[in-house]
Order: C-alpha cells, then sequence, then structure tokens
C-alpha cells in the first residue's frame, strides 16, 4: 500500500506534513515545450520562402544520425532540388593561419555589396579525443555574421570528413532553394578535406601566405591541381616584396602542371586581408572565371560530374553503415580482432571470412 500511516492499527500515529517546495530562482520562468516537428511540406514552404529558421532546422536534420531525421531530412532534399543550382559555389582553402575566415569575412562583404545573400558553410574539425569542435568561425567573421543577408553554419567533422562533406553538399541545395544565390564553403584544412569540397564547388579558391620559411612547402602538386585560384594574403608593409616573390614562384610552378580540364589558366593574385586591398581584384578573377566555364560548356558539365561522384560515394557510406550496424558482423569482427592481435589469423583471411559472413545473408 502506498500509504500504511492511513490503515487501522495506525489510527495514533500523527503524520506531519512535507517541507514545502521551494520558489524557483527565477519566479517570471515559464517552463518552455518542447518544440513540435514541423511536417515535410511546412519545411519546405518555409525554406523556399527564405525562412532562415527553417532552414537552420531542415540543417540540423541533415546533420543528425537518428534514423527518423534522416528520412525526413531526404524528403525535404528531394523536394527543395528543383529550386537549386541556382547558386555559385565557392571552396577557400589554405594552410592554418592563411586567413581564411577573415577573408571569407571580407570578400563576403564585397559579394553582398551587389545585392543578393551569401551562405557560408564552414567544416570544423573535431576533437579526436573528447569528439568536441570549437565551431568559433563564426566569430572571426564578425560583420558578416550580422548581416541580414548572410547565413554562416558551422559543422563539426566529428572524426567523419566523408559524411560531413556530404551533408556539405545536401545543405548546399538547401541554401539555394532558399534563395542563397553565394555559396561559400570554407575546408577543414587537413589531408583530403580539400579532394571532398572540390568535389562540391564550382571554384576552388587557396589562399597562401609568404615569407613563413620556405616557400616551397605551398607548392603541393594535388592541391595546386585543384586550384582555380591562387592568392596570397597579408600582402602588406614589409612583407609586400616576399608576397611578389612569392607570387612569381607560384606562377612558374604552374608551369608544370598540365592544362586544366576547363581550360582556364589558374592566376596567381596577392592581396592583404587586413586592410582589404586588393579585393576587387581576386573578385574579377572570379567573375571572369563564370564567365570562361559557362562560355565554353564546362560548367554545366562539371556540375554532372559532381552529382555523379555523390551518388556513388553515398552508395559506398551506405554500404559500410549497413556492414557494421549488422549484429552477426560485429559479434564475429570482436571475435575476429582478437585472433588477429594474438597472431593466430592474418588480417587479410580474418576480413575475408567476416565478408564472407555478410554476403552470406545477402
Amino acid at each position: 500500500m502506498e500509504h500504511p500511516e492511513n490503515q487501522e492499527e495506525y489510527k495514533g500515529l500523527n503524520v506531519n506534513s512535507g517541507v514545502s517546495q521551494p520558489p524557483v530562482v527565477n519566479p517570471y520562468m515559464t517552463r518552455r515545450k518542447k518544440r513540435r516537428m514541423p511536417g515535410v511540406d511546412e519545411i519546405v514552404s518555409g525554406i523556399l520562402a527564405g525562412d532562415i529558421t527553417m532552414l537552420s532546422r531542415a540543417v540540423t536534420l541533415v546533420e543528425s544520425v537518428a534514423p527518423e531525421h534522416q528520412s525526413v531530412a531526404q524528403e525535404v532534399i528531394e523536394k527543395c532540388l528543383p529550386h537549386s543550382g541556382n547558386s555559385r559555389r565557392i571552396g577557400i582553402t589554405g594552410v592554418p593561419g592563411a586567413g581564411k575566415s577573415t577573408s571569407i569575412d571580407i570578400f563576403g562583404l564585397h559579394v553582398l555589396k551587389d545585392g543578393g545573400k551569401l551562405a557560408v558553410l564552414a567544416i570544423d574539425p573535431s576533437s579526436e579525443r573528447t569528439k568536441g569542435s570549437i565551431l568559433g568561425d563564426k566569430t572571426r567573421m564578425e560583420r558578416l555574421a550580422v548581416h541580414p543577408n548572410a547565413f554562416i553554419r558551422p559543422s563539426p567533422s566529428a572524426g567523419s570528413l566523408g559524411g560531413v562533406a556530404r551533408k556539405t553538399r545536401e545543405t548546399i541545395v538547401l541554401c539555394e532553394a532558399a534563395g542563397f544565390n553565394n555559396i561559400f564553403v570554407e575546408t577543414v584544412g587537413v589531408g583530403q578535406s580539400e579532394t571532398a569540397v572540390h568535389s562540391m564547388v564550382d571554384f576552388f579558391l587557396l589562399l597562401q601566405l609568404a615569407g613563413t620559411g620556405d616557400e616551397l612547402q605551398g607548392i603541393k602538386r594535388g592541391i595546386m591541381e585543384m586550384a582555380d585560384g591562387i592568392v596570397i594574403n597579408k600582402a602588406d608593409g614589409d612583407n609586400i616584396h616576399r608576397a611578389q616573390l612569392a607570387q612569381a614562384q607560384f606562377r612558374s610552378a604552374l608551369h608544370l602542371f598540365p592544362p586544366t580540364a576547363s581550360g582556364w589558366k589558374p592566376e596567381v593574385l596577392t592581396y592583404s586581408g587586413y586592410y582589404e586591398l586588393g579585393i576587387p581584384e581576386v573578385w574579377d578573377m572570379i567573375d571572369r572565371y563564370f564567365e570562361f566555364v559557362k562560355a565554353n560548356g564546362y560548367f554545366e558539365q562539371k556540375r554532372l560530374q559532381q552529382a555523379r561522384y555523390w551518388m556513388y560515394e553515398t552508395i559506398d557510406e551506405q554500404l559500410r553503415r549497413h556492414f557494421y550496424s549488422n549484429p552477426e558482423v560485429a559479434a564475429l569482427l570482436e571475435q575476429k580482432e582478437k585472433r588477429v592481435l594474438a597472431n593466430l589469423q592474418s588480417s587479410f583471411t580474418a576480413a575475408r571470412d567476416v565478408l564472407d559472413l555478410y554476403f552470406s545473408h545477402r
């Protein structure tokens, strides 16, 4: 019984009333109700109307790993797809300290002078130990962060660069459907991130620094071949001469590479983000690039190649997820891992045994 003191045998027992609950710290505080999950049509109509709040919620669904969120996100993307594609997608990369966030702040303000809307998608590296991210890029874009026509969305890589790159690609579709005609994608700045971002943008801008030591460190074949334009930042004060020297070195290095698929010859410019010098020249180069690739048909060709690339990337990711989420595979993996670590079986035969189990159920 819940209250035995009320029974007949405890008639003479006196039960004191409990201590009254203390008041809340803030008497004006009202408990927030859990927000209702909007439907697919409501989200899509909000995005098409340019509702930033609804766009942010849609991006959150895209980034979520919950299956129910992913199913809603994919429906939203499918309905937004016919309204996407009408933007200039620009990837921005560079060595740490090259001034990527500061440059985006300045370039963004320059773009917004002519009207239109700008979305900045910044991929922030996550800690390998804590899995957390600072997501502080927005703080370095002080003026752009308060601009009414700018939308800045930092996303954690969370240890899965391929996954966050796919989600960034899907976020681009949502931003374009919301009317953003300029998209900036800032890379993590480590390893394969440049390749992933290059596969989702129209123009790839490489930021470099001069006077930081061995100038040849910046001349890496992989990243140089991807760049459609190179700009050397901090070309001001005593650093102008070093920036001009680096400019000449990069131009010479570009002559050693084979012609680009677009037929465009990448240009090397100098500018100062801090003093805002040379910004119109950089943007004039980007304008000329878009005119060039749209005239020779490469623009549409590249967009189609990227769409095909992400179809196969998504297939690879889904297969990997399905494989590791199989409970039988997970159990056998644990056994095989112990055998491999005990030198009882080779890594290759262990992997073959696990794959044989997985494919036997297909």
